[in-house]
């Protein structure tokens, strides 16, 4: 394992005004959105919407990383030019998704474990030699009546800490994202508790197989409201729990953290991550930035709507959205920002 390659590499990712971009969405998922938006579901459709996506002019400058599914990492261009080079030529560092997706977890209704275990040592050493230096796995937890169960969170845990035990021995930089989701009823309070129990249990885990702290990412979820809950919070208290949650969990040497979205609309995740940055920068033990997916393209399919004609409002929208995130990162974003047609970087 060579700890100076993985130290160099996440503290690449996470440059100061930067963060990852996430366009691993699987087949399945990607398709959903394309037939939402009547863009054909097709792999020459999907090679368009990313290839889109990666050749936005000035992307580089408020993005850091990319995570491809594995479909896309053995793509090309229109113009054939592999889709690894575009990524690599703008100082973009390529990643790749790994696992399969969570299943439901056997004597467990409600509950899923995520597969992808099997084999990974061997697709690690193939996404290398297509370019990835980072590896991306998605834990999920639901929160309802007596959910999650420990039996759960010990089990997406101990996978969690195993993939990035193959990743860092790979030579990669593990993102390890272990998501509470926003479905359901519960308030700030419950998402507190659990997101810091799941993180505690992660980081047990991750201990006990010797990962290298300063050689990953954590990609967690911000604590918020269920989307049914009937007392929403504000953006400072968003903020304040995320903030304490994470210092309470998540030990100050790791190389940096980078939330998801989690299905929040670009303009508040954007919002909670500058309160974030304005409120408690002097507090922060580690860096922390961005890994959006639909918070950042959703805008930008939207305009493109799967034509060649609208490449250009598609990119532009594309481009406002990191716009956003990078000038939250600096503490900057405001209304007027949002608002803004700027066209250059921050």
């Amino acid at each position: 394992m060579n700890n100076d390659l993985l130290i160099a590499t996440t503290k690449a990712l996470m440059a100061t005004g930067k963060g990852l971009l996430a366009i691993d969405e699987s087949t399945g998922t990607c398709n959903k959105r394309f037939a939402a938006a009547g863009i054909p579901e097709t792999a020459e459709k999907r090679r368009d919407w990313r290839e889109l996506i990666v050749t936005t002019p000035f992307l580089n400058e408020g993005i850091s990383g990319v995570i491809l599914y594995d479909e896309t990492i053995r793509q090309a261009t229109k113009a054939g030019i592999p889709m690894v080079n575009v990524v690599t030529d703008e100082g973009i560092i390529p990643g790749i998704k790994v696992d399969t997706g969570a299943k439901p977890m056997a004597g467990f209704p409600g509950e899923k474990i995520t597969s992808g275990l099997d084999g990974l040592a061997e697709r690690l050493q193939e996404y290398v030699a297509l370019g990835a230096r980072f590896c991306k796995w998605r834990a999920v937890f639901t929160i309802g009546n007596d959910l999650p169960t420990d039996a759960c969170v010990d089990a997406n845990a101990h996978t969690l800490a195993r993939y990035a035990a193959l990743c860092q021995q790979a030579g990669m930089v593990p993102v390890v994202e272990p998501e509470i989701l926003m479905a359901g009823s519960h308030d700030l309070q419950r998402c507190a508790a659990v997101t810091e129990a799941v993180l505690r249990a992660v980081f047990i885990q991750l201990y006990r197989h010797r990962i290298l702290p300063a050689g990953m990412i954590l990609k967690p979820n911000m604590v918020t409201p269920g989307l049914q809950c009937d007392h929403p919070a504000t953006v400072a208290e968003v903020a304040g729990a995320t903030i304490n949650c994470l210092l309470r969990s998540v030990p100050a040497a790791v190389g940096g953290i980078a939330f998801l979205s989690g299905g929040q609309p670009g303009a508040l995740a954007s919002a909670h991550l500058n309160a974030m940055h304005v409120n408690f920068k002097d507090r922060l033990p580690w860096p922390l930035t961005f890994s959006f997916g639909r918070a950042i393209q959703q805008p930008g399919l939207d305009s493109w709507q799967g034509r060649d004609s609208n490449t250009v409002k598609a990119q532009l929208a594309l481009y406002h959205r990191v716009s956003c995130d990078r000038a939250a990162l600096l503490g900057l974003y405001n209304e007027e920002r949002e608002r803004s047609t700027v066209l250059h970087p921050v």
